[in-house]
């Protein structure tokens, strides 16, 4: 592995955030993921709540890569496909976005993981309803369906986490993002009948 940059570290950081939430992300243990010592760490960061700041950071910009990827997609739709189909087959953003919710109240972790993850939120939902505007919705439905839609996404991620969820990907290798769609880290193959559930939920046709 060549010289790691803070980037680095963020990425590796919010993976073990994937995996155990905010706890997880500790100096010793990111520096064994990432195969080096942890005196390389404070050429980057000063101390370890700089390191979860960047991984949120990074969490907020992969949802903003992806946005400006989708946005591309000019059948809405298709566009909603798409998203359905990143979103399922992507149980990393799952568990990243179920953990930071259910650790927002928290007193230690609140104040810097909250403000994040609410504007994230925000920002996705905000998307969704935007989209099912675009094919024909009232704003009102629109709304109401974007929230059960990611509320179904939350949903599948808990489910996952105590081993029960059995079509939510658990550790995505790689694929190809859809033409157009900026690609950010790796993502499998979503259930087609999952994306195709949720399509009708949100009141568009399956395919």
């Amino acid at each position: 592995m060549g010289r790691l940059n803070a980037d680095d570290w963020a990425k590796a950081a919010l993976d073990a955030l994937a995996e155990g939430g905010t706890a997880a992300v500790a100096v010793e243990p990111v520096a064994v993921r990432l195969g080096v010592s942890k005196g390389s760490f404070y050429w980057h960061f000063p101390n370890r709540q700089a390191l979860v700041e960047a991984a949120l950071e990074r969490w907020e910009a992969e949802t903003e890569a992806v946005i400006a990827g989708l946005v591309q997609v000019r059948d809405p739709v298709e566009r909603m496909r798409v998203l359905l189909e990143r979103a399922f087959g992507d149980g990393r953003d799952a568990a990243i976005s179920f953990r930071l919710i259910s650790e927002a109240d928290d007193p230690v972790v609140g104040p810097v993981a909250g403000p994040v993850v609410r504007r994230v939120t925000e920002r996705r939902l905000a998307f969704m309803r935007a989209v099912l505007e675009e094919a024909g919705q009232p704003p009102e439905e629109a709304s109401r369906r974007a929230q059960d839609a990611y509320g179904g996404y939350l949903g599948l991620a808990a489910l996952a986490r105590i081993g029960v969820a059995t079509e939510v990907p658990k550790a995505p290798q790689a694929a190809e993002a859809p033409e157009g769609v900026a690609r950010v880290g790796a993502a499998a193959e979503a259930p087609s009948g999952l994306v195709d559930l949720a399509m009708v939920k949100l009141g568009l046709p399956p395919r």
